[in-house]
């Protein structure tokens, strides 16, 4: 971007041109900013403005993705080494306006075995002369042709802090909720669309089965995650997406918002038996809850029904003890809340852990598996539960690679070491004054 300098009036403060110079900047935003509501935003003729092409921190500018404002889009990491950046914005298929970047994990070829990756990007908006961040009234993003590559390799999408979603009735689409940590509390902050592994030829915004379009009010910008799931060896991983900044017309539209905003969700071992217990500190519309249990982690069945209190600001606080779980059984129990509108829409939470048998009755922890590759459970004692507690991964060497905070820890918790460069660890556990260790081994 070429600058322009202007030299300074002789007589002048330096006061008196600082504050003419903060004038000028606020005029310019105030009459460049958009005003209305910003349909069919244009993301096209793209280039590298800053850092290392393709690597985490660079950032390209994407011009006049509408009248006198431009979208920075920075790439903001990626779940390993392995995942590579082919384009920020293919051209050679799809649409012009959309924003398609393609990425591939592992050189284009999935290895054997379950491997999934992804690349995250952030958006955002400035004036196109100033630089300065804008505030965009609202913007549809539509996620165009989520498929697979009609074998082992299914896309994914996650998108965060919208206001709503809209999909097609009989969509193709499995979604879910994204949680993250947000000043020590797990929130609700996005939503994730897995698609199927069919093959949908080229990209089709007839194809609504595999379309998304998702909602943002009164934003300077957004972050977006582009993902990938293989089951197997497969020479496809090199995926495109295209993400079209407006709305289409569905079918059968089936729109859906946030019901409700989950303050806690924790697992205990009480007496040999789970105790769930959840606060949520907004409900709106919202019907029930079902509680859901699984021995797997993946085939869950219905545990509880518990009715809410329907639209509330207000915290309400819910607990349920699984006496259907006997006392002596052994391994993993999981847990997840379906949270289920008053139009019949719904959404996941968090899954919740319970180890089951005798561990968690000394005051040690239980890090598993060993080795471990994408994520780490940490098994703490009884006397730990509902307490705060904070777990951190250090190197052999000292050095501390990551940290979460659990202000009422459950009975086993869950850490993403995805990221973590493989080699041995050490995992540090404290609850008040009273501490634990344990090593482990992070496989590649």
């Amino acid at each position: 971007m070429k600058q322009q300098f202007y030299p300074m009036q002789t007589g002048k403060s330096v006061a008196y041109v600082i504050k003419v110079a903060l004038c000028l900047t606020l005029l310019t935003v105030l009459f460049f900013s958009p005003k209305a509501n910003a349909q069919g935003l244009v993301f096209k003729n793209s280039f590298l403005q800053s850092g290392v092409a393709g690597q985490d921190a660079a950032v390209y500018r994407f011009p006049s993705v509408t009248t006198n404002v431009d979208a920075l889009i920075e790439i903001n990491g990626r779940s390993s080494s392995l995942v590579n950046l082919e384009s920020i914005d293919l051209t050679s298929t799809g649409f012009d306006k959309s924003f398609q970047p393609q990425v591939s994990y592992n050189n284009g070829t999935t290895p054997a075995g379950t491997s999934d990756w992804w690349m995250e990007f952030t958006i955002t908006f400035v004036n196109s002369i100033t630089s300065l961040p804008v505030t965009v009234n609202s913007f549809d993003v539509t996620s165009l042709d989520i498929d697979g590559n009609a074998d082992k390799i299914n896309e994914w999408v996650c998108f965060y802090n919208h206001t709503s979603y809209m999909l097609e009735n009989n969509s193709e689409l499995q979604y879910g909720s994204v949680w993250e940590m947000v000043n020590s509390v797990s929130t609700l902050v996005g939503t994730k669309f897995n698609g199927p592994v069919k093959n949908y030829v080229d990209i089709d915004t007839n194809a609504t089965t595999v379309m998304t379009t998702t909602t943002y009010q009164s934003l300077n910008g957004m972050r977006l995650r582009t993902g990938g799931h293989s089951t197997g060896q497969s020479g496809a991983s090199a995926r495109m997406y295209s993400f079209w900044f407006k709305s289409f017309s569905y079918q059968l539209p089936v729109q859906s918002g946030l019901p409700v905003t989950l303050k806690s969700f924790t697992a205990k071992l009480e007496n040999k038996k789970p105790v769930l217990s959840w606060i949520s500190s907004k409900e709106e519309n919202l019907s029930h809850y079902v509680l859901e249990r699984s021995s797997d982690g993946r085939n869950y069945n219905e545990a509880a029904l518990i009715f809410s209190n329907g639209t509330t600001n207000n915290e309400s606080n819910y607990q349920f003890a699984d006496n259907a779980v006997s006392a002596n059984s052994k391994g993993i129990v999981y847990y997840r809340l379906r949270m289920v509108d008053t139009d019949g829409k719904y959404k996941y939470s968090e899954t919740r852990l319970i180890r089951m048998g005798e561990a968690g009755k000394t005051m040690t922890i239980q890090a598993y598996p060993n080795p471990a590759i994408n994520e780490l459970r940490i098994t703490v004692p009884a006397t730990w539960q509902d307490k705060k507690v904070q777990f951190d991964i250090y190197t052999v060497g000292g050095q501390n690679m990551k940290r979460l905070s659990r202000s009422n820890a459950g009975q086993t918790e869950v850490m993403d070491i995805s990221q973590l460069p493989a080699g041995s660890y050490i995992i540090r556990v404290s609850a008040e004054s009273e501490t634990a260790t344990q090593q482990f081994v992070k496989s590649k």
